[in-house]
């Protein structure tokens, strides 16, 4: 009697949605049958997560490269003080809130820093890619990996109380490379003008908004514009960009050569948004042992080493550095490559 009980309840979950005429169950049922890829589970990649969830959709997968600060919880919605306190990676913790949310919809996790290999393997038979990132570098990697496999990508970015976002549709709307010069997509960044986190709801409430009607079949209600707004100015302008499709663009055209799937194979410095802190990534991915990494750090006598299941922290003088199983190291207390350089080298070769 109580299995019937819960089925039934289970049953009822997504009855509101499907109450909804443009969506219907015929829609929810597509809803169901999709995969998703998240790149980011920062403050756009959680509320994206969270709502696609909700909404019944079938697969999702996150991938991020950090682990939970406190400076996140004030807008990263999956997280609370614990993940914080343990440092948990931030695909870790978001995956294990989002079971528990629904745990009907498959969801798979990966720590790691997404460049062209990585992308390559995440890809797979992804009906729809959500773009959650905090750097254009990655976006644009993103917009060639979509060009060249036809994978329509939603694009969103948020600073201080102004969001934008825009829908890419492969052979259709004109792509990131296409835009890029045309209309303002960047500036200012969360490390320099901060951040509201209603600007947040607002970039994922657009984005969740878009993925849906792709996902359900209803393409037709798509915006097909740039949308930008400031919550905080009260001001909301959408741009018509169909003008901006290049027809010798080195990433969507008949000749496309994809320019940012060929990255170099070399050591990558990035300074991290928001944050006194340099990543650098290794030319080829590693796997570390991260016990034996710990043990060496302390045998040091240098510093304070703290280990989790993810990854080591070594705090010394002003600095903690944090490696990860691939061999990433997140070097906190500079946003100097060179020093950040110099300090991982000197501790892990």
């Amino acid at each position: 009697m109580i299995d019937q009980l819960h089925h039934t309840e289970q049953a009822d979950r997504y009855s509101r949605q499907e109450r909804y005429a443009p969506l219907g169950r015929e829609g929810q049922a597509k809803l169901s049958d999709s995969k998703v890829l998240i790149i980011g589970a920062g403050a756009l990649g959680t509320g994206i997560a969270e709502t696609l969830v909700r909404s019944g959709v079938g697969q999702i997968t996150i991938v991020d490269r950090d682990y939970v600060e406190w400076s996140n919880l004030q807008r990263q919605q999956l997280y609370v003080e614990q993940d914080a306190i343990e440092r948990i990676p931030k695909a870790m913790a978001a995956a294990k809130r989002l079971s528990a949310i629904n745990s009907t919809v498959q969801i798979e996790a990966k720590v790691m820093d997404v460049r062209v290999d990585e992308l390559e393997e995440l890809i797979g038979n992804t009906d729809l890619i959500m773009d959650a990132t905090d750097n254009f570098d990655t976006r644009l990697l993103i917009n060639d990996m979509a060009q060249k496999h036809q994978i329509p990508w939603i694009y969103g970015g948020c600073v201080g109380s102004y969001g934008i976002t825009y829908t890419f549709l492969p052979g259709d709307t004109p792509c990131l490379n296409c835009l890029l010069g045309e209309v303002p997509l960047g500036g200012d960044t969360c490390d320099t003008s901060g951040i509201i986190p209603q600007a947040v709801q607002m970039v994922t409430a657009n984005q969740t908004a878009e993925a849906m009607k792709l996902l359900s079949g209803n393409s037709a209600a798509l915006r097909r514009k740039l949308l930008s707004f400031d919550v905080w100015r009260n001001e909301y302008i959408s741009i018509n960009v169909d003008g901006a499709k290049k027809q010798d663009c080195a990433s969507c055209s008949p000749v496309a050569t994809y320019p940012f799937l060929s990255s170099s194979n070399l050591e990558k410095t990035d300074v991290l948004c928001g944050r006194d802190t340099v990543q650098i990534r290794p030319a080829r991915r590693q796997q570390l042992d991260l016990q034996l990494t710990a043990e060496r750090l302390q045998r040091l006598e240098e510093g304070k080493v703290e280990i989790n299941p993810f990854l080591v922290s070594f705090t010394t003088g002003d600095h903690r550095l944090v490696i990860f199983q691939d061999g990433r190291v997140l070097v906190h207390g500079t946003n100097d490559t060179a020093e950040a350089r110099s300090l991982v080298h000197r501790y892990f070769g």
